[in-house]
């Protein structure tokens, strides 16, 4: 009676004890990104069997490893749902000034532009400067640009609750220069939209 009782139970056991059946596919990554890599095993001996290192190849989990593009389709919902990537934009002031080149003009209305398609698009604005003045003068300077352009922004709308302005001076130059260096690229907002 006890050995009925057990063969039963051997074979859950046995069946738990098997390789898991089904695939695994290498989604994309995010644009600019790595894709990275899923390394591949086998179940009885723990032997490495291989990688998937490409993008949208897929592998079964049982038997022998091969690799094979994977139904686009199949993952179109996952990878359509994602929210879009963050934007970045840079806009650039006259020396000493919080009025932006007019280079920058068309810019900025971009930056209206992209938060007007995400509804509630989270905002940061970093303020920065060249090494000209006093580092002082900079760090304001740098936080009056960041604060003015978020409150341009906020006058088109955007939910101040979810944006923030800071400055950061001419501690993160785009330009390496010595101190008391005039560079218009310095002169800068950077502005990223999530």
């Amino acid at each position: 009676m006890k050995a009925l009782l057990v063969l039963p139970l051997l074979l859950l056991l046995a069946a738990c004890a098997t390789a898991p059946t089904g695939s695994v596919t290498l989604l994309p990554g995010e644009p600019g990104a790595n894709v990275g890599a899923v390394a591949l095993f086998d179940g009885k001996t723990g032997a490495e069997t291989g990688s998937l290192t490409a993008e949208n190849t897929q592998a079964a989990l049982s038997g022998k490893f091969a690799a094979k593009p994977a139904d686009p389709k199949l993952y179109a919902a996952l990878t359509d749902s994602l929210p879009p990537p963050p934007a970045k934009f840079t806009l650039y002031f006259l020396e000493g000034t919080t009025r932006l080149t007019p280079e920058s003009e068309p810019e900025l209305k971009n930056v209206f532009a992209e938060i007007a398609k995400r509804p509630g698009a989270e905002v940061q604005i970093t303020g920065h400067t060249d090494t000209v003045g006093k580092d002082s003068d900079n760090d304001t300077l740098s936080r009056k640009r960041a604060s003015d352009i978020l409150n341009a922004l906020i006058g088109q709308g955007l939910d101040a609750t979810i944006s923030r302005a800071v400055g950061r001076g001419k501690r993160e130059l785009l330009v390496q220069t010595p101190d008391n260096t005039a560079e218009p690229k310095n002169r800068r907002v950077e502005v990223t939209v999530r």
